[in-house]
This record gives structure tokens, C-alpha cells and sequence, in this order.
């Protein structure tokens, strides 16, 4: 098309980063609408600590081919060396990553690593914008996607669109349906170190009768998080004392915590953590990548994984759709149900594998009978 472009990725996450920077590569004029100011002081648009920081040793090959994994390796990042969880049992039982094929995983800054895919995309020749998608007008191949810049409104003309907006999906989801599967949110602080004590470089998973708890180190200090429905969030939860309240009548997490200035910790920072996909990811003249397309559980570690994933296949179907390819949008669609088919599998049987508390709202509600009903089919 003349006077606009290829296409505009709406969200400068993992899944719009990779979607741009694999478009770019492809030779397509690629706009990167980022919402976040970039901050001058920092690397690239540094900002304050985000959740979501599990890299699965699985992501090596394809961060190999994009190019990206001598950069990835070199930025500072903690390699995770595996997982120990007291799920089922009050005793830890460890899966480590040493018989891995394909080496160790990593514990990120995500927001390093957000601004490194953002760097690499911009090298690659997608132009960031800083602005936030509001709506799409036109039709498929000449679609205008309205932005928010500074308050003020504009028109971008476009082919393509790659909502990379998240669980809100805000341009796909005129074209779709979003099915949630849970209410699960998260519930979160970093503690600022690390402390050299602190040698543990593995995640650490405790379920509760409420919930589940987690705690990771990260090259900023050590994260811990709760996990359970919006529904049945205590208050005391809300506070920085109830939280480490909480905290401490764990039996393994709070052991990982020894020796860190808790005495200022602010007040738990709160994340939507449920699964979700939409429903179809992609449509004429649009595709949807990462958790717009496909949101999962925290517990999966698989989050991250599936966005880089889904950003270079959303990128793939909109360069073949511009090249004429028929089948394209539906390569994509069976590429992402096969992921969600995936993930639905290993989410119940690792919910079936903790049934200490069965008559516990959050556990009932995610035994296997009702898991098969709800799955990821109510809108929302």
C-alpha cells in the first residue's frame, strides 16, 4: 500500500517486539506503538520491576535463530537451574535443568529484557511510536488505527494490525471472543538485593488451602508472589505487613526470604494471572500475539515462552498473507490451538496433582470435573 504501512504492532511486550522485529527483517514498513514513556535515564525505556520473569530452557533454540540469544546471554540475566515444589506434599521435591537438551532457563529483568526485544526490533528497522491503541476504522488492507499520543488523537494507515495489547486484546477483540478460564490474579513484591546469603537460583513453588505461593531470585533481588482467585483475596493481603504476613506462615517460601531488609517493604503490587485465549486469534486484516492471543496460568512458566513464539508466527502469517499465501491465517489459528491444547492438558493434570484441600474454594474449583466444564470457554 502507498502512505502507510505494512503493519502497526500495538504493544512493544515480547509477542509486539518480536512481531516487529520479524517483519522488519522481512523488509515490511513496521510501526511499534510502544504505551510506555521511554525513560532517558535507563537502557532503552527502563522502568519500575515487572512479574514475569521465567525463561524455560525451551526458548534457547528460537532465541537462537531470531538472533538474539548471544545478547540475551550477555544482558545480565540469572540463569534458573530448575524448580522445587511442595505441591501434593508438604516436602519439596526438585526437577532440575542439568539433563535439559537444551541447557538452563533464565530468571530476567523484564524490563531489561522487554527493552532489549525493543532495542532489536528498532535495529532491525520497525519505528517506535509512543502511544496507545484506541480503536481500528477502515477495512482489511487499509484498516486506520487510531492512537492516543500525549493525549491527542491520530490516525495511522495500515494493511495489517498485531494486537500485542495483552489480556485486554483492545483492537482484536472487536473481530473475537475472549474466553477466560479462571479469576486467578497475582499478588507481588521484590525485595530489594540480592543478599549474598542468597545462592539459590531456582523457582520455588508452595501451594496453600488459598492458593499457591512463589518466590524467585532476580538480578534485582528476590520476588515473591501469591496466586489465588480475585473472589477470595483476604484483605490483609492488600497491606504490606499482611503480606509478608502471609508470607511467613508458609513453610518453604518464607525460608527464601531470610536475610532481606523487610522492614519497608511497600505494599503488594496486583496482576491479572489468569488463562485466556481469544477466540479466533486472527482474522482478515489482523492478528492477535502473546496474551491477547493465548494468556497462561502462571504456574505453566510457559508465558514468556508463548509470546516470543506467537510474535514470530503472528509475524510469519502477516508476511505471508502480504505475499498472497492462501492458508497463512489459518497456518497461525492451528498453531495457536495447538499450544492452547497443550496448555489445557498440563494445567489440570498439575491442579489434579494437589488435592490435600479439596473442599478449599480456589482447590475445588480446579478439580478435574470442574476444570473439564469451565476450561477456557466463558467470555470474558
Amino acid at each position: 500500500m502507498t502512505g502507510g504501512w505494512d503493519a502497526v504492532v500495538a504493544g512493544a511486550g515480547p509477542a509486539g517486539s518480536v512481531a516487529a522485529l520479524c517483519l522488519a527483517r522481512a523488509g515490511r514498513r513496521v510501526l511499534l506503538l510502544d504505551p510506555r514513556p521511554r525513560d532517558l535515564t535507563g537502557p532503552r525505556g527502563a522502568g519500575p520491576y515487572r512479574i514475569g520473569e521465567t525463561l524455560p530452557p525451551a526458548a534457547r533454540p528460537l532465541l537462537r535463530d531470531l538472533g538474539l540469544l548471544a545478547g540475551l546471554d550477555a544482558d545480565g540475566h540469572l540463569p534458573c537451574t530448575g524448580t522445587d515444589a511442595a505441591w501434593g506434599s508438604e516436602h519439596l521435591h526438585g526437577r532440575g535443568h542439568v539433563m535439559d537438551p537444551h541447557g538452563h532457563g533464565w530468571h530476567l529483568d523484564r524490563v531489561r529484557f522487554d527493552a532489549f526485544l525493543r532495542g532489536a526490533a528498532e535495529d532491525a528497522g520497525a519505528r517506535p511510536v509512543c502511544g496507545v491503541a484506541v480503536r481500528r476504522t477502515g477495512r482489511p488492507g487499509a484498516w486506520r488505527l487510531v492512537v492516543r499520543e500525549r493525549g491527542v488523537e491520530r490516525e495511522l494507515p495500515c494493511a495489517w494490525l498485531v494486537d500485542a495489547t495483552g489480556r485486554r486484546a483492545l483492537i482484536a477483540r472487536r473481530g473475537a471472543v475472549r474466553l477466560r478460564q479462571d479469576r486467578l490474579v497475582a499478588a507481588y513484591a521484590l525485595l530489594p538485593g540480592p543478599v549474598p546469603a542468597d545462592q539459590d537460583l531456582r523457582t520455588l513453588v508452595e501451594s496453600v488451602p488459598g492458593g499457591w505461593w512463589y518466590t524467585a531470585r532476580v538480578p534485582t533481588g528476590r520476588l515473591f508472589a501469591h496466586l489465588t482467585d480475585l473472589d477470595l483475596v483476604e484483605p490483609r493481603l492488600r497491606t504490606a505487613a499482611g503480606f509478608l504476613e502471609g508470607a511467613a506462615g508458609t513453610r518453604h517460601v518464607r525460608t527464601r526470604l531470610d536475610g532481606y531488609a523487610v522492614g519497608r517493604l511497600p505494599e503488594p503490587r496486583w496482576a491479572p494471572a489468569h488463562g485466556q485465549r481469544l477466540a479466533p486469534p486472527a482474522g482478515p486484516g489482523w492478528v492477535a500475539a502473546g496474551d491477547a492471543a493465548l494468556a497462561c496460568d502462571p504456574l505453566s512458566s510457559q508465558g514468556i515462552l508463548t509470546a516470543l513464539h506467537t510474535g514470530a508466527r503472528a509475524a510469519a502469517a502477516v508476511d505471508g498473507c502480504l505475499r498472497s499465501e492462501a492458508d497463512a491465517l489459518a497456518a497461525y489459528h492451528a498453531f495457536v490451538d495447538g499450544i492452547a491444547a497443550r496448555y489445557l492438558a498440563l494445567h489440570a493434570r498439575a491442579y489434579a496433582d494437589e488435592a490435600r484441600w479439596v473442599s478449599s474454594p480456589f482447590w475445588a474449583r480446579r478439580r478435574p470435573a470442574v476444570a473439564a466444564r469451565s476450561g477456557v470457554l466463558t467470555p470474558g
